[in-house]
């Protein structure tokens, strides 16, 4: 078993579905009392928040990329970054190091395409739905990637920062976010990507009509498979 290094706190109420969902993925496959050797690192998330805020993406990959070194450092053997955002940085942050990082949206497009998806909605933080760095990973899969338009964009974006990353999960907004996704399914959207590391809080299954794929279990799923070495495992 390879140790996983979980770059995470971006926010803390994700991060520890990773740990989570990665230990119990480690214990069905193997049994007993197997659980998962992870190293983790868990940064103070106001401090990244300003700098994404501040549209200060270089001082931000600076310091991810600081404590992907300190990952490396502990025995660390993989990478995951916690968060779709900060995945704005994650080419610089594998520039870094020496072990490969687990890219969130190479392994979301993967579980896309083999459900036979080709226009997928994209829900995230305003950062993840307007700039391209992943929309455009997304594409190079072969994907057709919609985004809510301007009030969408807002209202999911608000609920993200202002409920769920501090553990607030409210019905309004779960009710509001489902609304977003009928708007992209009415424009011909097929699925629908939870592409902020915190919307699996709102449990929208008995809400929303077509697949959703939830990139933290897809990226949690994706480690154990790297940690047990499956082929296949996504790297970037």
């Amino acid at each position: 078993m390879k140790t996983i290094g979980l770059l995470g706190g971006m926010s803390w109420e994700s991060t520890a579905l990773y740990y989570r969902w990665i230990n119990e993925g480690v214990r069905d496959r193997l049994g007993g009392l197997h659980s998962a050797r992870i190293v983790m690192v868990s940064v103070d998330f106001a401090e990244i928040e300003v700098m994404q805020a501040e549209g200060d993406w270089a001082a931000a990959g600076a310091a991810l990329a600081r404590e992907a070194r300190h990952l490396e450092a502990a025995g660390a053997e993989g990478l995951l970054i916690c968060t779709n955002t900060m995945h704005k940085v994650a080419d610089g942050v594998q520039a870094t190091v020496e072990i490969p990082l687990l890219h969130l949206a190479d392994a979301t497009a993967e579980r896309i395409v083999a459900a036979g998806v080709e226009r997928v909605g994209l829900l995230g933080t305003r950062f993840t739905m307007e700039q391209a760095f992943y929309r455009d990973r997304l594409a190079s899969h072969g994907l057709e990637v919609l985004v809510p338009d301007s009030a969408g964009r807002e209202a999911v974006h608000r609920i993200i920062y202002e409920e769920l990353v501090l553990g607030e999960v409210r019905e309004a907004s779960r009710r509001e976010v489902a609304d977003v996704v009928e708007d992209l399914v009415a424009r011909g959207a097929e699925g629908v990507i939870e592409g902020c590391t915190e919307i699996t809080l709102l449990s929208l299954g008995d809400l929303v009509r077509v697949p959703r794929f939830d990139t933290t279990r897809i990226h949690a799923d994706a480690a154990v498979a790297w940690t047990l070495g499956d082929a296949g495992a996504t790297s970037g």
